[in-house]
């Protein structure tokens, strides 16, 4: 049973995390904003996420790539109209692809490469104002969860990538990572991900040892 805003978060930040390792550009550029901008070894906080475009960058790339949900919630036409040339009769039901929509090669340079820098300094957002970009859907359907899942995200992987180095088992290199894609109701990843944590900001774990004490 899918349930909004916990699968599809958890969803979207294995994605997020799998598309990183596998590109360790990205991964290092995201590691540095995070030590340039924090400067810091205590927990990120919500006033933090304002400061750090590349690490919004990368969650829109992860839902541009994988969105969670690919079929937006569904619509019905309360009236027979024509879109682009195709009659929509009246009570059609209709379902926004999201997930070929960032894929269209006509609106997105390698649209299957990762590569969260084109978000950089681009108008695109998650306000669903651009139909070139709607992962939480646009209008009256727009995900009423939206704002909250972002600044979840946002905290969530910055905090995994901030505190540990992430390695695949068995030595395997980063581009063996299987990206294979499995869609029911969610996209979710056909090889769920498996990673080794190392642990790279240590103070943060002795903050917490002090407060069991």
């Amino acid at each position: 049973m899918l349930i909004a805003g916990v699968d599809t978060s958890s969803i979207a930040m294995e994605w997020a995390m799998a598309s990183l390792v596998k590109n360790q550009e990205a991964m290092k550029k995201l590691q540095s904003e995070l030590e340039t901008k924090l400067g810091i070894e205590a927990p990120i906080q919500d006033s933090h996420l304002v400061n750090l475009p590349y690490l919004e960058a990368c969650i829109k790339e992860t839902l541009r790539l994988q969105p969670p949900g690919p079929l937006l919630l569904p619509h019905r036409a309360l009236e027979t109209c024509e879109v682009m040339g195709y009659t929509i009769p009246k009570d059609s039901i209709i379902y926004v692809n999201m997930w070929t929509i960032g894929h269209d090669p006509d609106t997105w340079k390698d649209p299957l490469r990762f590569e969260p820098q084109r978000f950089l300094d681009n108008r695109l957002d998650f306000k669903g104002m651009d139909f070139e970009y709607l992962p939480f859907g646009s209008g009256r359907r727009l995900c009423p969860g939206q704002p909250s899942a972002i600044r979840q995200n946002q905290l969530i992987l910055s905090s995994l990538v901030y505190y540990f180095d992430w390695s695949l088992p068995e030595d395997k290199c980063p581009s063996e990572l299987d990206m294979s894609e499995s869609f029911v109701v969610t996209m979710n990843k056909k090889v769920p991900l498996e990673l080794i944590p190392k642990v790279r900001k240590k103070s943060l774990f002795g903050q917490i040892e002090k407060v069991k004490n």
